[in-house]
């Protein structure tokens, strides 16, 4: 593993208690629609490590929330979360994760009523 280098604009050192938590290994647990039945129900990537596609070059874990409908939060709201509701996402299970909940959200939409002319 790479030396912890916290990424910029963390002044509280939120990222760091994450990581450490997550023992620098992402935490998704198959909210990413992949089931990590291979890594023991836990996904394999590592902080500093390698990507799963060649040349992808050392992976950068993410600090966010834990809860899947939580990665849908504006930035402010997510900023505010305690360190306790937010777990290590590598990018590739963060995005995944995040695009199902933006379905799912949008399939729990109700359909908005037709306008009328009169």
């Amino acid at each position: 593993m790479t030396t912890r280098v916290p990424p910029l604009g963390d002044s509280r050192g939120l990222w760091l208690v994450v990581l450490a938590a997550a023992a620098g290994r992402c935490q998704c647990r198959g909210t990413c629609g992949k089931n990590h039945d291979k890594d023991g129900g836990r996904c394999k990537t590592v902080h500093g490590g390698y990507g799963r596609r060649h040349g992808t070059g050392p992976v950068r874990l993410l600090a966010a929330p834990a809860e899947p409908t939580d990665l849908l939060l504006p930035p402010h709201k997510a900023a505010a979360l305690p360190k306790t509701a937010l777990i290590a996402w590598c990018p590739e299970c963060h995005d995944a994760t995040r695009r199902a909940a933006a379905k799912a959200q949008q399939a729990s939409a109700p359909a908005a009523e037709p306008d009328s002319l009169f």
